[in-house]
C-alpha cells in the first residue's frame, strides 16, 4: 500500500471513530448507565437550573418526627392512615392522595375497610413496590398486587423480578395503585422512573401516573414510549409546600392552602428510611421523588414542559461538523492551534447542550465531548507524526541547495513553509569553467569525470560556507545566490567573499594540473543583486528550489561577458551598492545581451579577482 493511501485510509478510520463515539451515546447505551460522564455532567447542569419556585399543584403531607411524637411510632394503625386521607379528601377538598407507604400487615380490620372503601373511588392511590434486582437469592414476593392498566400501551415495561405489596384486604377493590420501585443508576443515583413495570402479563403504572389518572382520567396523559423517564427535577425540595401529618390530623392548615392539589404522603423522618440520593443532594425524601416526578408529568399533560427537540441528532450533527472541520484544519494548523480549536469547538458544544439538555432529557450529552477527546488524544498526535515527517523531508530536500548553516537557523526561525515562493533581495553568482569542452574533449572519461568532480568542489565548497544556496548546477559550473530563503543583510559581501574563495581554489587546483602537465583552469564569474522569487517553482515530479528575476539574468550576463575580460569575476552596479566590505574597479558600461541601456561593469580590487 502507498503512503498516501495508508494516510487517507488512516485520517478516514479517525474521522470515523470520532463519529461513531457519539452515535454510540446517543443510540447503543443503556438509559442506566453514564457515558463519558454524560450522567455527572447533567447533574450540573440541573443543579443550575434548579429553581425554588414553589410548586402550587402538589402538597407534600410529612409523616415526620413531630406526627411520631404526637401520635406514636410507626407503623401507624390502618386505622389512622385512614383518618388522614378521609381528612385531605373531606376536609381539605384534595383532587386525590397517594400514599408513599406500603400496607403489609393486616392488623386493623376496621382501618382496612376504610381504606379499602376510599381505594375503591379511584381518589385514593395506594403503594406498592416491584423490585428490579437479579442478586437477590429469593425473589422477593410478598403482598397482593393490584392496580394494573391497560392504559397507556404505547409505553414500554420494564420487567420486576418481585415485589412488595398491600395486605389483599386493603387492595381488593383498589382503582389505582402506583409502584415505589426504581433502578438506580450506576453509580447510584436516582435519576428516571418506570412509567410502567411488567409482572405476570399485567403493566403496572408508577405512583406519579397512578395519581395523575387518578383525578384526571388515563387518556388525559400522553406518555413516551421509552420504559424510563427521567424525573425533572427542576424544582428542589424547599420548592414543594409541606406540612406534618399531625397538623392534617388536627386540621390546623388553612383548607384553601391545599384545597385541589394533588397530595403524597410519605415521610421524611430518616427512623423510616425512606431516603435516596439524587442529582441535587445524596440524601433526599423519597417521596420528594415522587412528587417530582407527578410535577413533571404534570408539566408534560399541561403542555408547559419545554418542547422537545431532537438532542440524539442535534450532537450528531455537531460532531460531525466538528470532525469534518478538524480533518481540514489539522493538515494546515500547527498541533498547539489544533488543541486550541479542539478546546474552543468543546467549549461550544458544552453551551450548546445546556440549552438543548432542557428540551431533551435522554440524549447522550457528552457523545461529542468523546469525539472531540478523540480527536485530541489521536487525531492531532496522528497529524502532528504527519507534519513532522513532512517538515523533515522539506528539510531534507532544502540541504540539497541550501548551507546546512542555513537550514539549522531555518529550523530554529518561525519562517513557516520555507519552500514558498517570497520576494527577496538577493545576490546571484553564477561560475563557469572557461573552455571546458576544450579541457575534457581529450581526457578518458573517468578523467573528465574526476575533473569536473573537483572543479564543481572549488565550486561548491565555497557557496557553503558563505552560507550561500545551490540553485542548480550546469554541468561545468552552478548558479548560487545569497538572502534566501533567509533574508541577509549581508549577501552582497557574502557572494563576493564566495567568489574570492572559489578564485583561489581553482588557481589551487589550476597549479595541480599544470605541474602534471595539463593545461591551465580558468573560472568565470558573474554576480549581481537585486529583488527576485526565490522558492520551489518544481512541479508534482520535481522539486526546483530557484531564484527568478532581472538581477538573475544580469549576473549569468556578465559570466559570459568574463570573457572578453582578463578578469574572473565581473560584478554589477547591484552589488557594488550593497557591498560594504569590498573595493571595486570599474570596467566601464557594455551593453549586454537582452538589455536595452549599457550596463556599468566592476571587478573586484584584488590579486585574486585577476
Amino acid at each position: 500500500m502507498s503512503r498516501p493511501s495508508f494516510v487517507l485510509i488512516a485520517r478516514s478510520l479517525i474521522a470515523v471513530m470520532a463519529v461513531v463515539l457519539t452515535v454510540w451515546a446517543q443510540w447503543w447505551t443503556a438509559p442506566t448507565t453514564s457515558f463519558f460522564a454524560g450522567e455527572w455532567v447533567r447533574d450540573r447542569y440541573l443543579q443550575l437550573q434548579t429553581t425554588l419556585a414553589p410548586e402550587p399543584r402538589i402538597l407534600i403531607v410529612d409523616i415526620d418526627e413531630a406526627s411520631l411524637q404526637a401520635y406514636g411510632p410507626w407503623p401507624w394503625p390502618h386505622g389512622r392512615l385512614a383518618d388522614l386521607a378521609e381528612t385531605l379528601l373531606g376536609h381539605y377538598h384534595a383532587r386525590g392522595v397517594a400514599f408513599d407507604i406500603v400496607l403489609e400487615d393486616a392488623s386493623d380490620p376496621l382501618g382496612e375497610a376504610r381504606l379499602a372503601a376510599l381505594s375503591r373511588t379511584g381518589r385514593l392511590v395506594l403503594a406498592q413496590m416491584f423490585d428490579y434486582s437479579s442478586e437477590r437469592p429469593e425473589p422477593l414476593r410478598k403482598g397482593q398486587l393490584a392496580g394494573a392498566s391497560s392504559a397507556h400501551a404505547q409505553t414500554a415495561a420494564v420487567p420486576a423480578t418481585g415485589y412488595l405489596a398491600n395486605h389483599a384486604s386493603v387492595v381488593q377493590h383498589a382503582r389505582q395503585v402506583g409502584n415505589l420501585g426504581f433502578v438506580p443508576d450506576s453509580d447510584g443515583a436516582l435519576r428516571r422512573l418506570p412509567l410502567f413495570t411488567s409482572w405476570g402479563g399485567q403493566r403496572y403504572p408508577t405512583l406519579g401516573v397512578a395519581l395523575v389518572d387518578c383525578c384526571s382520567g388515563p387518556g388525559s396523559l400522553v406518555l413516551p414510549r421509552e420504559a424510563f423517564m427521567r424525573v425533572g427535577l427542576k424544582r428542589d425540595w424547599p420548592a414543594y409546600y409541606l406540612v406534618s401529618a399531625a397538623e392534617i390530623l388536627k386540621e390546623e392548615i388553612d383548607p384553601a392552602s391545599c384545597q385541589q392539589c394533588l397530595i403524597i404522603v410519605g415521610s421524611s423522618s430518616l427512623g423510616l428510611g425512606d431516603r435516596v440520593t439524587t442529582p441535587l443532594a445524596e440524601n433526599r425524601p423519597g417521596v420528594w421523588v415522587h412528587a417530582a416526578m407527578t410535577s413533571t408529568l404534570l408539566d408534560l399533560k399541561a403542555g408547559t414542559a419545554p418542547p422537545p427537540w431532537p438532542g440524539r441528532w442535534i450532537a450528531l450533527a455537531y460532531a460531525l461538523a466538528a470532525t469534518l472541520v478538524a480533518s481540514f484544519a489539522f493538515a494546515r494548523l500547527s498541533a498547539l492551534a489544533n488543541v486550541g480549536l479542539l478546546a474552543l469547538s468543546a467549549a461550544g458544544w458544552m453551551g450548546l447542550a445546556f440549552v438543548v439538555s432542557r428540551h431533551d432529557a435522554e440524549f447522550g450529552l457528552t457523545g461529542p465531548l468523546a469525539t472531540h477527546a478523540w480527536l485530541l488524544a489521536v487525531g492531532v498526535p496522528f497529524h502532528w507524526q504527519l507534519t513532522q515527517r513532512r517538515s523533515r523531508h522539506l528539510f531534507d530536500t532544502l540541504r540539497q541547495y541550501v548551507a546546512p548553516a542555513v537550514v539549522d537557523e531555518l529550523l530554529r526561525s518561525d519562517v513557516k513553509d520555507p519552500l514558498t515562493p517570497r520576494l527577496r533581495d538577493v545576490t546571484t553568482l553564477i561560475a563557469d569553467m572557461e573552455g571546458y569542452t576544450t579541457q575534457v574533449e581529450q581526457l578518458p572519461v573517468d578523467e573528465a569525470a574526476k575533473l569536473t568532480r573537483d572543479f564543481l568542489d572549488c565550486l561548491t565548497g565555497p557557496v557553503f560556507t558563505r552560507h550561500g544556496t545551490i540553485d542548480k548546477y550546469t554541468g561545468d559550473g552552478l548558479v548560487a545566490f545569497w538572502g534566501a530563503p533567509l533574508p541577509n543583510a549581508e549577501h552582497a559581501d557574502l557572494a563576493l567573499d564566495a567568489a574570492e574563495d572559489i578564485v583561489r581554489r581553482v588557481a589551487v587546483l589550476s597549479a595541480a594540473r599544470v605541474a602534471a602537465g595539463r593545461p591551465p583552469l580558468r573560472v568565470r564569474i558573474g554576480i549581481d543583486s537585486g529583488p527576485a522569487m526565490a522558492g520551489d517553482f518544481g512541479t508534482q515530479f520535481r522539486s526546483v528550489y530557484t531564484a527568478v528575476g532581472d538581477s538573475v539574468n544580469t549576473a549569468s550576463r556578465l559570466e559570459q561577458a568574463a570573457r572578453d575580460f582578463p578578469h574572473c569575476v565581473i560584478i554589477g552596479a547591484g552589488t557594488v551598492e550593497r557591498a560594504k566590505r569590498h573595493q571595486f574597479l570599474p570596467l566601464g558600461e557594455r551593453l549586454l545581451r537582452g538589455k536595452e541601456k549599457p550596463t556599468q561593469l566592476f571587478t573586484l580590487a584584488t590579486p585574486e579577482a585577476a
